[in-house]
């Protein structure tokens, strides 16, 4: 009972009741059955209630928000429908997927009734139908699924659970706003051999784009290689700056061959080594003799040949 109608039924009660003290019987009694009438008869919807009324077994009308009548024992209101957007929780135990693998998995949907007249007539209790499909529904889209895709898409899955659970409550007047999976539980081992598959493919990954990086260096070493073949100049201004670079910290000491020194400046090399050939300072084998001293007509004996004049 709202309300308006309680509070119309208390004051015709305390009316007859003054009336049959202080008054006639019968006004008593005639405020009394205007109570009972006004309880029996006088109905409020809330703006997202509808009721559903039946005439003599027939139905008579579907009222919405606001103030109306019925007549007594004749009318019967066999349905309270309830518009707004429900939510009802729903899961699946040990339901075996498309590759055999046990799941738990948890959703919940989104829904509400459209149509009040089939949600009252065409169902007996449509909460506890919406419970029943979505549970099937879910179960049968475990069964067409594999483990990967219900943990990688779930999104599709979504959609799908909803076209599926959308398709059968149609008939009843209730419409299915949107179907989320909130959780998705495999075994314990399952999740460890899943762990171990995801490192492998991490650490294939990972070798695959060292090897091309390999590939691309070893390109650009190559590429480099040509171009230094065809400047030497360019391999000489390298190698300058190698050294430069290496110079740069303190304290360091490097040893650097003589070939190296005489590869920085390739055209006094080869003066000093047509030089000494001239000199016939050069062994058979091409190495370098050492400076023999010459003795000078009419004067002093030669000297021996300082060490720092000596050629290894």
């Amino acid at each position: 009972m709202n309300p308006l109608t309680s509070f119309l039924v208390f004051v015709l009660v305390v009316a007859a009741f003054a009336a049959g003290y202080f008054a006639n019987l019968y006004v008593a009694i005639a405020l009394f059955g205007c109570a009972v009438l006004i309880a029996s008869s006088l109905k409020m919807a809330n703006v997202w209630q509808k009721f559903v009324i039946l005439r003599m077994g027939k139905l008579q009308s579907v009222r919405g928000a606001g103030m109306f009548a019925i007549i007594p024992v004749l009318d019967q209101v066999v349905a309270i429908i309830d518009e707004r957007i429900q939510t009802t929780a729903f899961n699946a135990e040990s339901a075996l997927t498309k590759d055999t693998v046990p799941v738990n998995v948890d959703a919940i949907i989104f829904w509400h009734v459209y149509d009040a007249e089939k949600a009252a007539l065409a169902i007996t209790h449509y909460r506890e139908a919406i419970d029943r499909v979505a549970q099937t529904s879910l179960r049968e889209m475990i069964g067409s699924s594999v483990l990967a895709t219900l943990l990688s898409d779930r999104k599709q899955a979504d959609a799908q659970l909803k076209d599926e659970i959308a398709r059968k409550t149609a008939p009843w007047g209730i419409s299915v706003s949107s179907v989320e999976i909130r959780d998705v539980a495999i075994p314990v081992a399952l999740q460890d051999a899943m762990s171990r598959q995801a490192q492998a493919e991490r650490e294939k990954q990972a070798r695959v784009i060292l090897g091309s990086a390999e590939a691309a260096i070893a390109g650009t070493f190559v590429a480099a290689a040509d171009t230094y073949a065809g400047h030497p100049m360019a391999l000489q201004l390298r190698a300058m700056n190698i050294i430069y670079e290496t110079t740069k910290e303190r304290g360091a000491t490097i040893l650097m061959p003589s070939s190296m020194v005489d590869s920085l400046n390739p055209p006094s090399a080869a003066m000093l080594a047509l030089a000494l050939a001239g000199n016939d300072a050069l062994k058979p084998n091409g190495a370098l003799k050492l400076l023999e001293p010459r003795a000078v007509p009419g004067g002093a004996p030669p000297a021996p040949a300082p060490a720092s004049a000596r050629l290894p």
